[in-house]
């Protein structure tokens, strides 16, 4: 058999934590090689090992008879691996087609300058093959989350790897940018270029993926080519364990209204937006990506203020124009970001969670050690923290963990109105229904949640009332028990789309 790349018994292990033991698997040319596991079973550290950010403690990596010794990443690249981050890493002072090609900008023999309008075209070729419309003169800074993300796979294709890995490539991307990179992926495939490929998304890998390695626990449970193993026994090898059945809808019960929202704008952001939030309700917001929604929530959290509109809390006016006046009105919000407005990483799971409330945590003016202790080792019980204890750097966490943590931060405050925006993104099978319990939970409780999901069956399962969004305004209020994701879909569409659609045009 012809492989890209093997892997013999790697190890790895961080303060407290075995991330990686003993895991073999080999990587076919021309193949996509699914790697999937909870949160915290080893994929993005086995990512990072094979691409040289992290030595391995044991174990080797071989391509054919070499054992590749990676010290960096530019040894990875050396070899023909080539690694597409989770969490971006963009150069935001530079423009799309200087991200592209850094590291590898092409110049004049002669004069050693740079060939901008080489690089130019290029780069717009390759967003063109992505089904990005982005021009490669936009400064980084100011692109959205899913146009930087399609900048990093842009990157990784220029280097012309052996390897691709992919991890969570997906996770900021509409649909139509998705399947623009299922695309290429295709064309990688037949260049006999191999993709590893990670993803808590199952349809995808089901897709896309040849092969998949199932990790549990830093160790693997087994390969699988994809056509032999189901959804259900996928979990079971993920989690350990048979998947329960869902259980049925619990019957919403609102109360009075908490949150008032009348004609709230901002300009080039929403416009005209009003709603009523009802304590013990879970309002789902959906609708494409730029519709509006992060923006609103942002408005209502007072990090991005709204120019015109009302907002009341408790049927009294309230003006919202920082966090701290959000918080002050019982407001709490978890941005769909973790690394950019979440976590921080070099603080200790402790410090992430009392960060923005520490007055809880003092006596006479000062801090109680004992009483932060006592207040965090309650909510990494209460919320399911899996850490080795409370002093643990944040940034040795699984992204679950880690979205449980800034969870536990924002109910520190005891909000009554909580905003999550993509709070499972990213998330896996297990941890996603942890915190989707979580959510009920607070709504049983008599709290107000809103939830921002991109994720249309979470939007069903989660919600007692959803709002979509279209182009910045509300487009529909729909019962959750009475639609489906396609009416959703149709509602989300901008009126051009859905004209067109109806003629038979373009498909929703």
């Amino acid at each position: 058999m012809d492989y890209a790349l093997q892997v013999r018994n790697l190890s790895k292990a961080f303060p407290g934590v075995q991330a990686v033991a003993e895991v073999s698997l080999d990587i076919r040319k021309g193949s996509v090689h699914a790697l999937m596991g909870e949160n915290g079973a080893g994929k993005s550290t086995l990512a990072k090992i094979l691409a040289g950010f992290f030595p391995p403690d044991a174990g080797g990596i071989f391509q054919g008879d070499k054992k590749l010794r990676l010290r960096s990443p530019h040894d990875a690249l050396r070899h023909g691996i080539s690694m597409i981050h989770q969490e971006l890493l963009p150069f935001p002072e530079l423009t799309v087609a200087e991200n592209i090609f850094m590291g590898r900008e092409p110049a004049s023999p002669r004069t050693g300058w740079l060939r901008r309008g080489e690089m130019r075209r290029e780069a717009e070729r390759l967003l063109q093959r992505l089904g990005v419309d982005l021009p490669p003169s936009r400064m980084m800074k100011n692109l959205r989350i899913s146009e930087m993300q399609a900048v990093e796979i842009a990157k990784a294709l220029v280097h012309r790897a052996a390897v691709i890995i992919m991890d969570e490539p997906t996770s900021a991307l509409s649909e139509r940018e998705a399947a623009a990179l299922f695309g290429i992926i295709g064309d990688l495939k037949r260049q006999q270029v191999a993709v590893v490929y990670i993803s808590h998304r199952m349809e995808e890998v089901f897709c896309i993926a040849d092969a998949v390695t199932v990790l549990r626990d830093g160790r693997c449970m087994g390969t699988y080519e994809t056509g032999r193993l189901g959804p259900d026994r996928l979990i079971e090898l993920m989690v350990g364990h048979r998947p329960a059945a869902p259980g049925p809808r619990e019957a919403a019960k609102p109360g009075d209204p908490v949150l008032e929202v009348r004609g709230l704008s901002r300009a080039g952001a929403f416009s005209d937006v009003g709603f009523d939030l009802r304590r013990g309700e879970i309002l789902g917001l959906a609708g494409l990506m730029g519709a509006g929604r992060t923006e609103l929530a942002c408005a209502l959290y007072g990090l991005l203020p709204a120019g015109k509109g009302e907002i009341r809390i408790g049927g009294r006016r309230a003006k919202i124009e920082s966090p701290r006046h959000a918080i002050a009105r019982g407001i709490a919000m978890v941005s769909e970001d973790r690394r950019e407005f979440g976590i921080v990483p070099k603080m200790s799971v402790k410090h992430n969670i009392t960060l923005s409330s520490l007055s809880r945590c003092c006596r006479l003016g000062w801090i109680d050690r004992r009483r932060e202790n006592r207040i965090t080792d309650d909510r990494i019980r209460a919320l399911a923290i899996r850490t080795p204890g409370r002093n643990q750097k944040a940034r040795h966490l699984s992204g679950g963990n880690q979205q449980k943590v800034l969870i536990a931060r924002a109910l520190l405050a005891d909000p009554e109105i909580l905003i999550l925006d993509e709070p499972t993104r990213g998330i896996d099978v297990g941890v996603k229904a942890e915190i989707q319990e979580i959510v009920r939970g607070l709504a049983r409780s008599g709290k107000a949640v809103i939830v921002i999901s991109s994720e249309l069956p979470e939007i069903l399962a989660l919600s007692s009332r959803i709002l979509v969004m279209r182009e910045g305004r509300i487009a529909a209020e729909l019962d959750p028990e009475r639609t489906t994701q396609t009416e959703i879909l149709k509602c989300a569409m901008p009126l051009l789309r859905r004209r067109r659609a109806d003629a038979g045009e373009v498909q929703p």
